[in-house]
């Protein structure tokens, strides 16, 4: 029976840190028991919140990231210079840093999302 949770584990919070987690805990739809247990469990690795998959998306975002920010540093090189930037070269950086800034913002959410399903279906 390797379900059964026999063991006990004890922690002091302060009134108002008890009072986040709780909130916590019913936002994601479980006991705080169940709540605390998963966190913990992710944070001890035993189950991680990221994938190898998760990993591999967010070291694509971060080079992508990366990129775009050695364009838009070469940009602001050559405005600091007093060189004219084409309105066509500004366009494409501004539209690279809002298609990187949506895909992160799209990624994070999945994980949220994700995470809560893990932990809500893992905790009871």
């Amino acid at each position: 029976m390797a379900d059964r949770k026999e063991k006990v584990v004890k922690m002091r919070v302060t009134p108002e840190e008890y009072e986040a987690i709780s909130a916590a805990a019913e936002a994601a739809d479980m006991t705080l028991s169940a709540f605390v247990r998963s966190l913990s469990l992710e944070g001890a690795g035993v189950r991680p919140m990221l994938t190898d998959e998760d990993r591999a998306i967010m070291k694509l975002l971060a080079e992508d990231m990366r990129a775009i920010g050695v364009n838009l540093n070469q940009v602001a090189r050559h405005l600091n210079a007093g060189r004219t930037v084409s309105a066509e070269e500004l366009s494409l950086n501004l539209r690279n840093v809002q298609v990187a800034a949506a895909a992160s913002q799209h990624e994070l959410a999945r994980l949220a999302k994700r995470a809560g399903q893990r932990r809500r279906g893992a905790g009871r």
